[in-house]
């Protein structure tokens, strides 16, 4: 293969085009397979020149990390309009996160997949962002239940717990539904909503589940056996 000829423009301009073609080779080969060569000829230049702009493969990783996490956390922040209700918001903060991992497929693999699973620094920062998109939904819903009851006994550290669910169930149903043919972002987002909002809902209004007193002790539960008379 010869020399790849490139055309001048704008660092900035030739550094989003790496980073464009190194997403979609470590989003679709996975972090070990790709290769420099392969993602310097994707980008339609030559490998040293992607050395000079961004030094070493870990560094270009960690720069597609924090492009595609800057993105996503950008979209759902936008995506939660305040001034709706508390469902409303929690819909449209939903659909944005769907519609972005759905229209960004390989950015998704790269933070979900991929930076989880090759060293303390790649997960770090993906650790860094999915804390950000918590504390975020943690708020959502501290301000959905004051705004559904006036003093709402609902400890953030609860609240913290519920958004941690939630997130978790998000990025799962997001591996899901990239990988599902015929899955809509409607779809995928209604799902969710149609898990969680019943419970939140009910937590808003005061309405909690409790576990039943006559529940079993972890020794009882462990060993399978219970009292008949009880």
């Amino acid at each position: 293969m010869g020399a790849v000829k490139t055309k001048r423009m704008p660092r900035a301009v030739r550094e989003q085009q790496m980073l464009d073609a190194a997403v979609r080779t470590f989003g679709q080969r996975g972090y070990m397979a790709a290769s420099m060569d392969e993602i310097a000829e994707l980008a339609g230049v030559s490998k040293p020149l992607v050395y000079l702009y961004l030094n070493s493969k870990e560094d270009l990783f960690t720069a597609c990390i924090r492009r595609e996490a800057t993105a996503l956390v950008a979209a759902v922040r936008a995506g939660a309009r305040p001034g709706l209700p508390a469902d409303r918001q929690l819909w449209s903060g939903l659909t944005a996160f769907f519609t972005h991992t759905a229209r960004h497929p390989d950015g998704w693999a790269v933070l979900h997949l991929q930076a989880r699973t090759h060293g303390v620094v790649f997960a770090a920062e993906v650790a860094a962002m999915r804390a950000e998109i918590v504390e975020f939904v943690t708020q959502l819903i501290l301000a959905a239940a004051r705004d559904a009851h006036r003093d709402p006994d609902l400890p953030e550290r609860e609240v913290a717990g519920l958004a941690e669910a939630l997130v978790g169930a998000a990025e799962s149903l997001a591996d899901w539904a990239n990988t599902t043919p015929g899955v809509t972002v409607r779809q995928s987002a209604a799902t969710l909503m149609n898990f969680a909002w019943a419970g939140l809902g009910d937590l808003m209004a005061g309405r909690r589940w409790t576990p039943p007193e006559d529940e079993p002790g972890p020794e009882t539960a462990q060993s399978g056996l219970t009292s008949p008379a009880t």
